[in-house]
């Protein structure tokens, strides 16, 4: 699965980063997170409950941070599992850029899912997915006291 995105927060660079990097913004912007701990600068343990079509579960997973530019951008990979509802893993890359109006978040994110969610349609994972991630940089601009702003259509050139 693939989910690319971008997101544009009327925040400066400076607090987008910090809040990225902040797990009690994180926690209150990542939906159904129930824990979130940092066990170094470079990896963040999380437990979160999702619901995906059918498939309702508790996520227990790590996330390690890499390639980390301050104030610009950083990759990821994470791996999580649900227990026999089953499991993802994958690689993400963040890239913050100043633009008018805040700051432009762009995010391309390539996942694996096994278990019972491997069996869910690519369509019903995706709309979740893409759901998910608009949920959550909703709370996080709100979490940063801003919004997110809509995207045009020319600004995404």
């Amino acid at each position: 699965m693939e989910l690319n995105g971008e997101q544009l927060i009327a925040a400066p660079i400076p607090d987008v980063w910090r809040g990225l990097n902040d797990i009690d913004v994180l926690a209150k912007s990542i939906p159904g997170c129930e824990e979130i701990s940092r066990v170094s600068p470079e990896e963040i343990h999380a437990k979160v409950m999702f619901k995906i079509g059918p498939v309702r579960a508790r996520f227990s997973g790590k996330l390690l941070l890499s390639d980390v530019i301050p104030e610009q951008a950083c990759s990821m990979a994470f791996e999580g599992s649900g227990g026999a509802a089953g499991f993802a893993k994958g690689r993400s890359r963040v890239e913050l850029k100043l633009v008018d109006g805040g700051t432009l978040v762009s995010y391309t994110t390539e996942a694996s899912i096994g278990g019972k969610l491997g069996q869910i349609g690519g369509r019903l994972i995706s709309a979740s997915a893409k759901k998910i991630a608009d949920d959550f940089f909703q709370k996080f601009a709100k979490e940063l006291g801003g919004e997110v702003i809509p995207l045009q259509s020319a600004a995404e050139d």
